[in-house]
């Protein structure tokens, strides 16, 4: 898998060994155990999926991640993403509508001695103001239109990152020029919509 995301141009040599460190099967269902390392999305339950690994390696890419940032993350699913972020960042705060996934997220990450990510069962299209302001904002499920409250929850030199549209999404990085938050378009992208309670 690695070797692949190094063939798609992926160069950042902390996201490559995050990518090494932590062990995607434990973060799917077992009968799914054959594609853990395949470089495709896979259904984790509760009609989501854990994400194709090139397509997150390049939103972490993009997003220039720091030691010291401070990371919210919404649709946090089976908490995948969450634990390469771990590895990455000083804190990530994780939302995940599905209660069945939170709860399994955590026993996963508890069971990696993860200890600087804290998940929430809520509704992602408010984000989490309590522990705003964030250096990022990633998400991992797909709303129709940008949230636009999420970018009130980002520092002025923050970055917001997400896949938006009902049918055909887009993945779209969020940066503020001039003092306005911009919108840069990257690539073509398909994932699951972010639900509403």
């Amino acid at each position: 898998m690695v070797k692949l995301l190094k063939k798609y141009g992926i160069r950042d040599r902390r996201i490559l060994d995050a990518f090494l460190t932590i062990p995607r099967h434990l973060f799917m269902p077992e009968d799914e155990n054959e594609r853990s390392y395949r470089d495709q999305a896979v259904p984790i339950g509760c009609g989501q999926t854990i994400s194709q690994p090139y397509v997150v390696a390049l939103m972490l890419e993009l997003l220039e991640l720091k030691p010291q940032d401070k990371v919210l993350e919404i649709g946090s699913g089976s908490g995948y993403v969450t634990a390469l972020l771990s590895l990455l960042v000083k804190k990530i705060t994780g939302i995940e509508l599905e209660e069945d996934l939170a709860k399994r997220s955590k026993k996963v990450l508890q069971k990696l001695n993860i200890d600087n990510v804290d998940i929430f069962c809520k509704d992602g299209h408010s984000g989490h103001s309590a522990r705003a302001p964030y250096d990022i904002i990633l998400l991992s499920a797909a709303p129709e239109a940008l949230p636009e409250n999420l970018l009130s929850q980002l520092k002025p030199s923050g970055k917001l990152i997400l896949p938006v549209g009902k049918f055909d999404q887009l993945l779209v990085l969020y940066e503020q020029k001039d003092g306005k938050w911009k919108g840069n378009v990257i690539t073509d992208v398909r994932f699951v919509p972010l639900r509403k309670k």
